[in-house]
């Protein structure tokens, strides 16, 4: 049985999600690019779309006026799931926003580093 949230792993991949975080907030595409693995079989669902290998992802990004909404985390929780497999799971809230959104993403270590394979962002129904 794989160790579960071996530390290092853990630091390792929040260092990868900060990264992440950052270059979402500045629409630095050349960066979140890097971050998702490079194959078919990497997935994304969005709020309104569903993305499916690392080719429809990035032409999503480009087509993104103004890249992602500005947004706060509220919660974040990091399981490493032995040495080369991790999932980040967060809350957030847009900036002016009263909906709560959510997102997965499953990490793996690949010969290039920690890269995203799986993700699902969600907003919750608003609640106010």
């Amino acid at each position: 049985m794989p160790e579960l949230n071996n530390p290092a792993t853990v630091a390792e991949v929040t260092a990868m999600s900060d990264l992440y975080e950052q270059a979402l907030a500045e629409n630095r595409i050349e960066t979140l690019d890097g971050l998702f693995y490079d194959g078919p079989e990497t997935v994304r669902y969005g709020v309104g779309e569903n993305l499916y290998g690392a080719a429809e992802i990035a032409a999503f990004r480009r087509a993104r006026t103004g890249g992602s909404p500005p947004r706060r985390v509220l919660r974040r929780v990091i399981t490493a799931l032995g040495d080369d497999v991790a999932t980040v799971d967060l809350e957030f809230q847009r900036t002016g926003g009263t909906r709560i959104g959510r997102q997965s993403q499953t990490w793996i270590r690949t010969k290039d580093g920690w890269k995203v394979i799986a993700a699902h962002v969600s907003l919750m129904a608003d609640i106010s």
